[in-house]
């Protein structure tokens, strides 16, 4: 057991989550855009993970941090390049359709807030217990390892294929790891967390990994059906030809394409 308690450790989350929210929701507000919640997610994570490792000094919370920086610095960067200039994220126009800004609060910076809060639990855990099998946090940095690459060089698949000119453009991405995964990139993400949450939890002892798995299955579930993978494909499905690829490709996991 660390210095800092579980206790300790979930109440800095929390203010950490409800200061990073509540700056998005008034950046939001100025703005007019509900979409600037993607560059805080990341960098709340950020937050928190360097935060918990500078007040409880364990050696894996600053590895963790380390590792959350790198990912969560390159995504936010990443989101706000590919934002900037353009109006609303469709996902989030789809969601929210003509409700109220209260609403929108409700809708999206509570849930996202609490999404980060559950996700951190594995950060939580490293700051306040002690490794028992090192082995283990190996295994999660390679899963991390893993999952930044697969959300990297899908990301700049897809920035590449916006890039082309008009008449060059086929209508939907379909190489490189599009190809295998109609989200490489949120792929990445869900393994990043799983990495996280190996090494993070899981390496200090069968019940913290299990009291927190629920952190990397948040994740998942957030990436793939709540404001991620599902949300993105009900407006996808109207382009031409992404029925198609869809039929044959998975939606996450990469497989060989189908038929």
């Amino acid at each position: 057991m660390g210095d800092l308690t579980m206790l300790a450790a979930a109440g800095i989350d929390l203010l950490i989550c409800i200061v990073a929210m509540g700056l998005a929701a008034w950046v939001s507000w100025r703005v007019g855009r509900v979409s600037v919640v993607d560059v805080v997610w990341g960098l709340a994570f950020v937050a928190v993970a360097v935060v918990l490792a500078v007040v409880s000094g364990q050696w894996l919370s600053a590895l963790l941090a380390v590792l959350v920086t790198i990912w969560g610095t390159r995504l936010a960067l990443h989101i706000h390049r590919r934002s900037r200039g353009h109006g609303e994220d469709p996902r989030y126009a789809a969601l929210i359709g003509d409700a109220g800004f209260a609403t929108v609060i409700g809708k999206v910076f509570v849930v996202q807030g609490l999404a980060v809060f559950v996700v951190s639990l594995p950060l939580m855990t490293a700051a306040a217990y002690d490794v028992r099998w090192p082995w283990l946090v190996a295994v999660g940095v390679v899963v991390w390892l893993v999952g930044l690459v697969f959300e990297a060089v899908g990301d700049a698949q897809l920035a590449a294929y916006k890039r082309l000119p008009r008449d060059e453009k086929p209508p939907v991405m379909q190489t490189g790891l599009w190809r295998y995964t109609r989200h490489p990139n949120y792929f990445g993400d869900a393994c990043v967390w799983w990495g996280i949450w190996l090494a993070g939890a899981l390496s200090l002892g069968w019940l913290p990994g299990l009291l927190t798995i629920v952190a990397p299955l948040a994740m998942t579930y957030f990436l793939a059906f709540a404001t991620g993978a599902r949300l993105l494909e009900r407006t996808m499905m109207q382009r031409p030809g992404y029925p198609e690829y869809a039929a044959r490709t998975s939606m996450l996991v990469p497989l060989p394409p189908r038929g």
